[in-house]
């Protein structure tokens, strides 16, 4: 498929892999992948201690009878202020299983599905000069891409990173480590030409 370049890199045409940017749109794959990703983010680190966790409580509190009071065995149980918790929550691990055909088919269908959105923007190439926020900040202006971008390059660069952190909005991130949930989390994606070939052939 053809697809123009921006008009600041001379409004030129390039040839798209079919295979990456233009497959039918697969809502079920789609959120299974993104609800997978988001899971695996999770630290899942809560924990909680249980009756025999907790420290003290070795010594029952007082006879079985005739105190008058109800029978207890430790001041640490889950009844008492300072006791364990019943159920207690214990760290686990939330991620979830998506091999790697299914990733990337989910991947192929979000670049398409932003493609028929008209919410990429593909340039030659994108960098700036100096680690100067303002720099980037007058070249997004100039693309009308003022706010919520990703800007996705062929490899890490440390100018444009530097001078696009302090952005709200604004992130960037090398073809290497794109996922689905940058993809759908932003507005408007910005490609140049080498990161849109690394893709094709990641996603071959």
């Amino acid at each position: 498929m053809e697809m123009q370049l921006h008009s600041n890199s001379g409004g030129k045409s390039i040839t798209l892999s079919d295979a990456t940017f233009a497959r039918g749109f697969n809502e079920a794959l789609v959120h299974q992948v993104v609800t997978a990703v988001l899971a695996g983010g999770r630290a899942g680190t809560k924990a909680q201690k249980t009756r025999g966790m907790v420290r003290g409580g070795g010594k029952k509190p007082w006879a079985q009878k005739g105190s008058g009071q109800a029978r207890a065995g430790s001041i640490r149980s889950p009844l008492w202020r300072g006791g364990g918790k019943t159920f207690a929550a214990v760290p686990r691990d939330f991620s979830q299983k998506v091999n790697r055909k299914m990733y990337q088919g989910a991947m192929r269908v979000i670049l398409s599905e932003l493609v028929r959105q008209q919410r990429v923007v593909v340039l030659s190439e994108f960098s700036v000069e100096a680690p100067k926020t303002k720099q980037l900040v007058s070249k997004l202006k100039a693309l009308g891409l003022e706010s919520n971008v990703l800007i996705v390059t062929e490899q890490v660069d440390e100018k444009l990173y530097l001078a696009a952190r302090n952005l709200v909005n604004v992130e960037v991130r090398e073809v290497t480590g794109l996922d689905p949930v940058s993809l759908v989390g932003y507005a408007k994606v910005l490609l140049t030409v080498p990161s849109i070939r690394r893709l094709e052939e990641w996603l071959a």
